[in-house]
């Protein structure tokens, strides 16, 4: 199987980069420069038609999403090397759930938080960026309660879960989401983030 994955550094590619290392998925990595808006060339959107960052090929298949790539990579990969549960299990369904929570839930206000402080001028407002802000302390507070009664999100063990979660919690946290207002959140987070395989910067 040959696999390819399209990626720019510090973006959200990294976390597939970081997925693909977790799991010891041997790989391609080629850099799309998305600051010289190499993303948008037509041989490239003919991959990925978002003229977005990441995108993988399997066998030259193209799949684009990021958390479309981490379920396929948690499916075909992860369950026999224990970083993911099994299919029909309990566990399998916590699993989907919190991968999209992540992606979905958590993620729309951390886009809206980008937008609020870090877009165009124009789209700046501080008063929408504090709306969101207690809207994500609410979400924290699910997931700080989760974690209060286990260390890692499926239980006693790491998973792909906690690498998917913990990338889009992190990055809300640079944002300036409240996460060490929760304490039980911010304590995994670091356990995440000191993961070698989270060690990807080029």
């Amino acid at each position: 199987m040959s696999i390819v994955l399209y990626w720019h550094p510090m973006s959200s590619a990294t976390p597939i980069a970081c997925a693909l290392t977790e799991l010891g998925v041997p790989h391609e990595r080629i850099k799309i420069d998305i600051r010289t808006g190499e993303q948008r060339r037509p041989d490239y959107l003919t991959l990925n038609p978002n003229g977005k960052v990441p995108t993988l090929t399997v066998d030259g298949a193209p799949m684009f999403e990021a958390l479309a790539i981490h379920l396929w990579l948690g499916h075909r990969f992860g369950v026999e090397r224990g970083l993911w549960p099994a299919g029909g299990t309990p566990e399998a369904l916590q699993a989907l759930s919190w991968c999209t929570w992540s992606y979905v839930t958590y993620g729309a206000l951390v886009g809206r938080l980008h937008v609020a402080t870090q877009g165009e001028a124009v789209w700046r407002n501080t008063a929408q960026a504090e709306a969101v802000l207690r809207q994500l302390s609410e979400l924290l507070a699910l997931l700080n309660a989760r974690l209060a009664q286990q260390p890692w999100m499926l239980g006693a063990h790491y998973s792909l879960v906690d690498l998917v979660v913990g990338s889009v919690v992190g990055y809300s946290q640079y944002l300036g989401a409240p996460v060490n207002a929760h304490p039980h959140v911010q304590a995994w987070l670091a356990r995440v983030q000191a993961r070698p395989a989270m060690q990807i910067e080029a």
